[in-house]
């Protein structure tokens, strides 16, 4: 059959390590020339396949491409764009039949989480649907840690080892004030429905009195008498108390925090900022002085301090979904299998998308403590791996350098526009 050309693409919120998964699907797509042909990759995601805005990442050196894997950000740019179904959408899939055609792509890698794997399943189904050979294979990436099947999901190890050096940095500051200033400082990670960033910052403390003192997850109900009467006791016995909270955090009913009333592309409900409620919760009801962060973009783009584990893994998956394209494999994702093992060893392993997609995997109750408010020595053994060894990125006149590439545009075959 000769070979066919490849189109990859980032899909939502990105991460530290994401452009290293590129890196693991360009390199090794080049080392099988005899049946993948040019990797394209979509500009803005799926979006790119949709309007026929290729990249041609043919035209990037072999050092461009090795420096995706210290490089933070999307570098083909990502986009929230979720495929409804066939029925409901038809000329969807039809337009990107139409530019897969027109491109002689025949294998697809789609680099996202949950809402990207079900993109990925339906595209791998339009070879029996609409008669048009294609491979998806997708390559899992998101801060959340929130897929299925997979030990950790790329992405996660690095915002992890960001939170727990952010809250263990951020305690000795507050430590220091507290005699006179600031008794509670409240720290705010990413998580919708998956308390797994906020866990993490666990890994800062070795003692009792250590931070973070309380961690609120999604998984638990906010309680907010319990919630003030834990950080009034913290901050009379050890003078200060560390919070981290997921932005999920919310009450019994099921209400956000910090609901901003407003959904996103996927239809997730706009999550506005649960530090300053608490803040302001405390200030009101217990009187002590406050400061707050969100750590928001910083935390999914601090490539600077990755985790070894973290790149390694992300790399990976990108190298094996080629691998996988190449062995015939359609519908399926790289996974991260722990060895059962005392020192902390993986391998790749697979999973069918149809187990994947729109699935979530939420922090057992077993790695969060009878009250609530920290981890468990179970989920600290579980956590501790994946932010392990340094992974620096070089460094010109004090910053870190990134990967500069050309994003030359393919030249378009089709005449007609598409609005997405």
């Amino acid at each position: 059959m000769g070979s066919r050309n490849a189109f990859y693409a980032q899909s939502g919120g990105v991460t530290a390590v994401i452009n290293a998964s590129a890196a693991g699907v360009i390199e090794t797509a080049r080392a099988h020339k005899d049946v993948i042909g040019k990797v394209y990759a979509g500009r803005n995601g799926i979006i790119g396949a949709l309007t026929e805005d290729l990249i041609d990442t043919s035209k990037e050196s072999k050092s461009a491409i090795a420096a995706l894997k210290h490089t933070p950000g999307g570098a083909f740019g990502s986009c929230r764009y979720k495929l409804k179904d066939l029925k409901t959408s038809q000329r969807e899939y039809e337009r990107l039949i139409e530019v897969f055609k027109a491109h002689d792509i025949g294998y697809f890698f789609y680099n996202g989480g949950g809402d990207s794997a079900d993109t990925c399943l339906k595209i791998s189904q339009l070879s029996k649907t609409m008669g048009y050979p294609i491979q998806a294979i997708h390559v899992p990436k998101t801060v959340d840690n929130d897929l299925p099947i997979t030990d950790v999901s790329p992405g996660f190890g690095s915002v992890a080892k960001y939170t727990a050096v952010s809250c263990r940095e951020a305690a000795l500051d507050v430590a220091s004030m507290c005699a006179t200033s600031t008794k509670v400082f409240v720290m705010e990670v990413m998580g919708r429905h998956a308390g797994w960033i906020a866990a993490a910052a666990g890994l800062a403390k070795e003692q009792n009195e250590d931070a973070p003192h309380l961690i609120l997850f999604p998984e638990i109900a906010f309680d907010q008498q319990a919630f003030l009467k834990k950080v009034d006791e913290t901050v009379k016995k050890v003078g200060y108390c560390v919070i981290v909270v997921s932005e999920g955090a919310r009450t019994a009913d099921g209400t956000f925090l910090a609901d901003a009333g407003t959904t996103d592309a996927f239809g997730h409900k706009q999550l506005g900022g649960v530090a300053p409620v608490l803040a302001q919760m405390v200030k009101n009801e217990l009187g002590y002085k406050y400061h707050w962060a969100v750590s928001d973009y910083l935390q999914r783009a601090a490539r600077h301090i990755a985790s070894a584990t973290d790149v390694e893994q992300a790399y990976a998956v990108g190298r094996a979904a080629v691998e996988f394209a190449v062995a015939g494999k359609n519908a399926v994702m790289p996974t991260i299998e722990r060895k059962k093992t005392k020192k902390y060893g993986w391998t790749i392993g697979e999973a069918p998308l149809k187990k994947v997609a729109n699935v979530e995997k939420k922090m057992p109750r077993k790695f969060i403590t009878k009250d609530g408010f920290g981890i468990t020595p179970s989920a600290r053994d579980y956590l501790a791996p994946l932010i392990e060894g340094e992974s620096y990125p070089p460094y010109k006149n004090g910053l870190p350098q990134f990967a500069k590439l050309k994003l030359a545009a393919v030249a378009k075959k089709l005449n007609d526009q598409f609005e997405v």
